[in-house]
């Protein structure tokens, strides 16, 4: 698969990949605009701003996206993370200039009116409400709070409902208007594409985004704060240990790939580590799993335990036990082998669809990652034991950790 970047002059990046007999090509249009860019009382804008964008444009009257989008026999989706936003749409192949036509139209000139303004909100309202009241979203938020604040990366990405109302069409358009411009913007496109792709995209509607000359305001690097704490939450069935480690920024790809062979080692299928020793040996927990957050800024390491209540103090001890011993040979090479093949597999398992590509060359584009979409493989074999020793495995050291220990309300 041969992959072609260029830049437009307005500073907006260029990425298309050809994939021959591909069933449906994906558009897919990333942003720096995540809730990352948000001022103080906008928590909370740049999710709302991606409802709004779907509310038409000068040129769709709202609804009509989506309609003529699902006439082409494609579908299309969003998502607002903490770093950045992006829209897809799938369409048949000989759709796919009309299909990139209506989605510049829809993202670059929203109409942002009163009315649907005021609808959405309470759509946006409705979610927040929805949301903070679920178990995990309470601890997960909870957490994030705590190990990450005063930074932007602890608040969550809905905002809260106080900054929400509080927030009104000017802000959005200024919002738009300050963050969807060239030099934050990629447009990636995979799947079966014309030969005159890049005169497509040229004259395309991409080329109207704005430039701005000056600078964003630089954003403080995230400071982690290690601590302990005990809540109870409602609805909780049984009871949870988190743990949060600090993860180096997305840049750094190499130890993000170490961080995810090691979160391997420890918790993925019945043989890793963890699994083994407290769920089907011990039998004191019932699930574990770690997660990576990447982030640009730098991200987190989550390990959440599921056990019993009265499980809670001994599967803690348990675990911290483990943890602290992945420096003194715990690891074998064939614990490392296993590992490193399911990461492999999990990297190709990601890579299946026109989707799953566009979204990793989009992504990796929009931060100036220019690289092969399976470097990470070739990247892999870097990793032995002793660098594991070395570079990664104190990354978990339960003492570095912010830990909650989460039990059901009486």
């Amino acid at each position: 698969m041969k992959v072609n970047h260029w830049t437009l002059s307005n500073g907006a990046t260029c990425v298309v990949a050809n994939i021959e007999k591909s069933t449906l090509t994906c558009i897919d249009f990333w942003c720096k605009g995540g809730s990352l860019y948000e001022m103080k009382n906008e928590e909370g804008m740049a999710h709302f701003l991606e409802h709004m964008i779907f509310k038409g444009s000068k040129n769709l009257k709202e609804g009509e996206f989506d309609l003529r989008i699902e006439s082409l026999g494609g579908s299309s989706n969003a998502a607002t993370g903490l770093d950045d936003v992006h829209f897809h749409v799938l369409v048949p192949p000989e759709k796919m200039e009309e299909g990139l036509k209506l989605i510049l139209e829809l993202l670059l000139f929203p109409k942002i009116e009163q009315e649907a303004f005021e609808m959405e909100k309470e759509v946006v309202l409705e979610e927040i409400a929805q949301n903070i009241e679920q178990p995990d979203e309470i601890i997960y938020l909870k957490l994030l709070k705590e190990c990450l604040k005063p930074h932007r990366y602890s608040k969550p990405i809905l905002g809260d409902k106080n900054t929400v109302k509080s927030i009104n069409t000017k802000q959005m358009k200024l919002f738009h208007q300050n963050h969807y411009v060239g030099k934050n913007c990629t447009l990636c496109i995979v799947g079966e594409i014309p030969k005159e792709i890049h005169s497509i995209i040229n004259n395309s509607k991409l080329k109207e985004l704005n430039t701005i000359s000056e600078e964003r305001n630089i954003i403080p690097k995230p400071t982690f704060n290690k601590g302990y704490i005990k809540e109870t939450i409602p609805r909780l069935e049984g009871g949870r240990i988190l743990k949060a480690w600090k993860l180096p920024p997305a840049k750094e790809q190499i130890l993000i790939l170490g961080a995810e062979i090691a979160a391997t080692i420890l918790c993925e299928g019945k043989s890793s580590l963890i699994v083994k020793n407290l769920r089907e040996e011990k039998r004191i927990i019932e699930s574990i799993d770690i997660d990576l957050q990447i982030l640009e800024e730098g991200g987190l390491i989550l390990l959440d335990v599921s056990c019993p209540q009265e499980n809670l103090k001994t599967a803690e001890s348990e675990v911290n036990s483990i943890l602290k011993e992945l420096n003194m040979d715990l690891v074998t090479n064939k614990d490392l082998d296993r590992a490193k093949k399911l990461v492999i597999n999990n990297i190709y398992f990601s890579l299946e669809l026109s989707s799953q590509i566009a979204s990793t060359l989009g992504n990796q584009a929009l931060w100036g990652r220019h690289q092969s979409i399976l470097k990470s493989i070739d990247d892999i074999s870097y990793w032995t034991t002793s660098r594991l020793n070395e570079l990664i495995f104190p990354l978990f050291n339960p003492e570095n950790a912010f830990t909650l220990i989460a039990e059901p309300e009486e």
